[in-house]
């Protein structure tokens, strides 16, 4: 079974982890994110030969200083931001798999699916630098989407966000409280996510990872998932 493609990975990375707004520019995606960090807040580019300028005077006139995503089919405009000065931000691979295996039912009382998320679950995302402004990018996330609390020693242990679009899960936001770490928590979070999402339909799991975070990377390769496609940031010199 083919991996889905890297634009359908990469709409499903948008769809469940969306932007405050978006508006279509002058051949350019541009969001307002709010608050929510680099992935709701770079300009994507809508067709080719789309001016760079456009997209940068409409994030300055916003007081922003002008960020870009680059994925494949990209290169020219990669190369020309370069040549501007622009520095690449957060190198990342996107992950996938067929839910069906990596799902795992969970052992009793070790996981569930909430959402809204406890207070208990916005403590964890909070203490991993996980706020407010990335949980009101969960809370716009479409339907079906739920939050994952992973319990070990009858405490909370680990959180996570899911939610589905065209046949795609994609896990966001798993954090492991310290001293939990490499104790098959994110194994217990990703298995379950599989499970969940395949009771909404979905026949694919996949996620984003940063290439820094060898661990991450680790893990989700042992569960068997693949590096599908990649992409980048790259943030004016000023």
């Amino acid at each position: 079974m083919s991996l889905p493609g890297a634009a359908e990975l990469l709409a499903a990375l948008d769809a469940t982890w969306p932007a405050h707004s978006m508006e279509v520019q002058d051949g350019w995606l541009l969001r307002d994110g709010a608050g929510g960090g680099k992935r709701v807040s770079a300009a994507t580019r809508d067709r080719p030969g789309a001016l760079v300028a456009h997209a940068e005077n409409w994030m300055r006139a916003r007081g922003e200083r002008p960020l870009f995503r680059m994925g494949p089919g990209d290169e020219d405009l990669d190369a020309a931001l370069a040549g501007l000065g622009y520095a690449v931000l957060d190198p990342s691979l996107i992950y996938a798999a067929p839910a069906s295996a990596l799902a795992q039912k969970p052992p009793p009382v070790s996981l569930f699916d909430i959402w809204p998320p406890l207070a208990i679950m916005r403590e964890i995302w909070a203490a991993g630098g996980i706020g407010d402004a990335r949980l009101a990018v969960m809370a716009r996330a479409p339907q079906p989407r739920t939050g994952l609390i992973a319990r070990r020693d009858d405490r909370a242990v680990g959180v996570g966000f899911v939610a589905v679009q065209a046949q795609i899960a994609m896990l966001h936001a798993v954090e492991v409280v310290p001293g939990m770490r490499r104790r098959g928590i994110g194994a217990l979070i990703l298995g379950g996510a599989a499970h969940w999402a395949q009771a909404q339909g979905a026949s694919w799991m996949a996620l984003a990872v940063t290439e820094a975070n060898t661990g991450a990377a680790a893990l989700y390769k042992r569960a068997g998932m693949a590096a599908a496609c990649g992409y980048h940031y790259r943030e004016a010199p000023r």
